[in-house]
């Protein structure tokens, strides 16, 4: 878990440094230099306004980030799936794995080697590998923080409404706010359900986590531009339904159920 977490913050910083966030100010243009506004950010945002110069209307840009947004998220779906079962295997074989270093709790050479012994044969057990989340994660981050950075930085987008909003302006009404707290609150409590909950060390940082980060989302969300916010809808909505198709655990949750009932 700590070599997964070293790995994860070394990409973000990389993917920082080389996105420039000192430009989320600066509009994207041809002129643009730098690997990131080039073969990032740049496609992404002619992509954007291909696709709304193709409706001919006022809300072509906000129907177009809509469409993009699942073109996007069609594309990384494999990758979404691997990471999405990697990580429920790892959170099931939790509390096993506590198990494990309660056993060996002693720190001399041996018994830390017996440790890890036995968690590899639950790894391979149980088809887990805590490393395996990690690559969907490397290739999605650059990704979509490229069509953040394409939406906040496409010029074209100003000035043209979309259903209430003003893609430049925030929401005036504070329902994309709302609606991004409330879908990413779904979204993570989809992903929390059917977990095993006894003995399970992960859960009360993700029970804390499943408040926080719908709270922080939807704070942004009231100050960003209203195009953003609705990326970020659509993103949840459409996660929420790859969550449903993917692990299903509404239906893994009933199955639960009815065998603690049966028993």
């Amino acid at each position: 878990m700590r070599k997964k977490l070293l790995l994860l913050t070394g990409l973000l910083g990389v993917v920082l440094l080389l996105s420039g966030c000192t430009e989320i100010d600066q509009d994207i243009t041809a002129e643009s230099e730098g690997i990131w506004n080039s073969f990032f950010v740049w496609p992404l945002s002619r992509l954007i306004v291909m696709v709304a110069e193709f409706f001919q209307a006022d809300y072509g840009y906000g129907l177009a980030i809509v469409l993009v947004t699942i073109l996007i998220r069609l594309i990384l779906l494999p990758l979404n799936i691997k990471q999405v079962k990697s990580s429920r295997a790892m959170q099931e074989i939790q509390p096993e794995l506590q198990k494990l270093r309660e056993k060996y709790s002693s720190k001399d050479q041996q018994t830390q080697q017996k440790l890890q012994q036995e968690t590899m044969q639950l790894f391979q057990k149980h088809g887990a590998n805590p490393l395996a989340g990690c690559l969907p994660i490397i290739v999605q981050m650059p990704i979509l923080l490229a069509f953040y950075h394409a939406i906040s930085r496409t010029s074209e987008l100003d000035g043209h409404h979309f259903l209430w909003f003003q893609l430049d302006n925030p929401d005036p009404y504070y329902i994309l706010p709302v609606l991004t707290a409330a879908f990413t609150f779904l979204q993570q409590k989809l992903m929390m359900s059917g977990m095993p909950k006894s003995d399970n060390p992960m859960m009360a940082q993700m029970s804390m986590m499943l408040y926080i980060m719908p709270i922080m989302i939807g704070v942004f969300a009231i100050f960003f531009p209203a195009a953003l916010a609705l990326y970020w809808v659509v993103g949840n909505i459409f996660m929420i339904l790859q969550t449903l198709l993917v692990t299903n655990p509404l239906r893994n949750k009933g199955n639960e159920t009815a065998g603690g009932t049966k028993k």
